[in-house]
Formats: structure tokens, sequence, C-alpha cells
């Protein structure tokens, strides 16, 4: 049976092709690539969707939002900030976290909405 998703020739436009690899060779694609794992998993994306409906949210009430201890929340807070997608506030002995700007806004927004139109179009 043959592949109906791979290309029965083998061919390439090189002008594309060049053109592509030049732009893609100045991109930091390591980094890029981090932001997503950072967001692959399941309860970073929930809580990164949290920090976007509520804007800023304390340790505790992450923790309360996805159902885990504040340990395994902090842990993930933490692993957002590291990898630039989150920020924080002291205030007494709270800690507050928030996304850390519009871009990270709207990967998560833009990642929520194409699953609602997935789930739309099936």
């Amino acid at each position: 049976m043959k592949d109906h998703d791979v290309c029965q020739v083998n061919c390439t436009d090189e002008e594309k092709v060049e053109r592509v690899a030049g732009e893609l060779n100045e991109q930091n694609t390591s980094e890029a690539a981090k932001i997503f794992k950072a967001l692959s998993d399941e309860t970073r994306i929930k809580i990164a969707y949290a920090l976007y409906i509520e804007k800023e949210l304390c340790v505790c009430d992450v923790a309360a939002i996805v159902n885990s201890s504040t340990a395994t929340a902090s842990h993930h807070l933490r692993l957002l900030k590291n990898l630039g997608l989150a920020k924080y506030r002291k205030e007494g002995k709270l800690v507050f976290y928030s996304l850390i700007d519009d871009h990270v806004k709207q990967l998560i927004y833009l990642a929520f909405e194409h699953q609602r139109e997935m789930v739309k179009n099936d």
C-alpha cells in the first residue's frame, strides 16, 4: 500500500528551500521549542490557562485550581518562570504569578482557540 501523504517523486524548489532554510538558520529554534515543551505538560497548560483567565494567582490558588499540592504547583510555576513564560511577585508570605507578556497570553489563547475549532470541525 502506498502512502498518500508522501511525495511519490523527489523534487525540490531550490529557491524556496534556500530562502526558508536561510531564514530558519537565523532563528533560535531550540529556545522556541522550549516554550512548547513547557506548555506540553497538561498541568502546566492548565496553570497557564488559569493565569490567562485570572491574570494573577497565588501559588495556593493555582494548587487548588489544578487539584495539586502547593509544592507541585510551585514546581510547575517555577518551571514556567525559568523558561520565560511567567513572572512572580512576593507580597508578605504570599507569592503571586502571572504570565510574562502578551505574546505568551496570545499563545495560550490561540492553543485553546485552535482546540475548540478542531472539535467544532469534527
